[in-house]
């Protein structure tokens, strides 16, 4: 792993491609399986064919660096309470129309990565602030996966946690090394049919479905998952059945859902929000369907923000927003009032960071 700060910022080179008879190259990474002559570039914009190889554009460079609380990847599961160094890169695998930070990942501007560190440097930094983890996010980490692999290796020499925030587009070689690296990811499952996949993310739900199987059940890796709902798109009530009955046939019943609500963005301002009622009624849909830890995000909702214990009801974990309002978990993640074990990852007590966002500049 290169950790000096000197050489970052260039292109280094990138993994998972191989030739093609007719001389062009095939990029191996994800379901694209873009194939690019000489001096092409991708669909995600940052993988370029340079000479006889491929290299990542981005690697050791950022569209920015903050630490935000842990709830907001949203990861209620994982440490609550803590702080997490997150930052992204340019560009994105998919084509959502709906992108909710599209002037990042849709971003053709490289000047837009104003930041530049090394995997080290960022470990670094981190633990100086004391965050108990490093997330990858703001735009897919598969497309810096070489990028978010060298971070990773960094924090875990320091102690510290790497998160994924990402849609699971990625091939099955990849994926069993990216995930290997991670201690946590939020997989963004954007709908639960082909043709909504097909015509607002130009991508396939297959892939994105073998991720999620293979996360919750070939790795440590903790899993959670976010389905943004669209009004008129994603938000009927036979979608939401059939995608959380899925989601505790196939996954599990202990893996938490995250329900956010859309605004009108990119190329889908003429859909209006999403009303909080459809968050609470894809909640509940969820909740019959077996599923034991269900969240509602980006609305104002003490119930749907809350960790309810399984075995007795109690309010294990009370949030307001990101904010930490009561902790009833020993460090093993047990119900104080009943000695159920809730699923996730937890420490002795909640952090308090709160609802904090502190932008951080990380180049020397």
């Amino acid at each position: 792993m290169n950790t000096g700060d000197a050489s970052f910022g260039l292109a280094q080179p990138a993994r998972w491609w191989h030739r093609l008879d007719d001389g062009r190259i095939q990029c191996d990474l994800c379901p694209r399986d873009c194939r690019l002559h000489e001096g092409q570039r991708g669909l995600c914009f940052v993988r370029q064919r340079r000479g006889d190889a491929m290299v990542l554009t981005t690697h050791g460079r950022s569209s920015g660096f903050c630490i935000d609380p842990i709830e907001k990847k949203p990861l209620h599961h994982f440490y609550p309470g803590s702080s997490v160094l997150s930052f992204g890169t340019a560009g994105c695998n998919l084509a959502c129309k709906f992108c909710q930070n599209w002037d990042i990942s849709k971003s053709r501007e490289m000047d837009r990565l104003m930041d530049a560190a090394s995997p080290a440097r960022i470990a670094q930094v981190a633990q100086a602030y004391g965050c108990r983890s490093v997330a990858f996010t703001y735009n897919d980490p598969v497309i810096f996966a070489e990028y978010a692999l060298d971070t990773a290796a960094a924090c875990r020499e320091l102690g510290l946690k790497a998160v994924a925030v990402t849609a699971g587009y990625i091939h099955a070689q990849p994926r069993r090394e990216f995930f290997a690296a991670m201690d946590a990811a939020n997989v963004d499952l954007k709908g639960f049919t082909e043709d909504f996949y097909f015509r607002l993310t130009g991508a396939h739900l297959a892939p994105v479905l073998e991720t999620l199987e293979y996360i919750a059940h070939e790795t440590d890796c903790w899993l959670e998952i976010t389905t943004l709902l669209i009004p008129g798109h994603n938000d009927g009530d036979a979608e939401i059945d059939a995608m959380t009955r899925w989601i505790a046939q196939t996954l599990g019943t202990e893996v938490p859902l995250h329900f956010t609500a859309f605004h009108p963005d990119y190329k889908m301002r003429d859909v209006p929000p999403t009303p909080p009622a459809t968050l609470m009624r894809a909640r509940r849909i969820a909740l019959a369907n077996g599923l034991r830890y269900v969240y509602t995000g980006n609305v104002r909702d003490p119930e749907g923000g809350t960790t309810f214990c399984p075995g007795c009801a109690a309010a294990v974990i009370r949030r307001d927003g990101y904010r930490i309002l009561d902790y009833a978990l020993s460090e093993a993640g047990v119900c104080r009032h009943c000695g159920y074990a809730i699923a996730g990852r937890f420490g002795p007590t909640a952090g308090a960071f709160g609802s904090r966002r502190i932008p951080v500049r990380i180049a020397a």
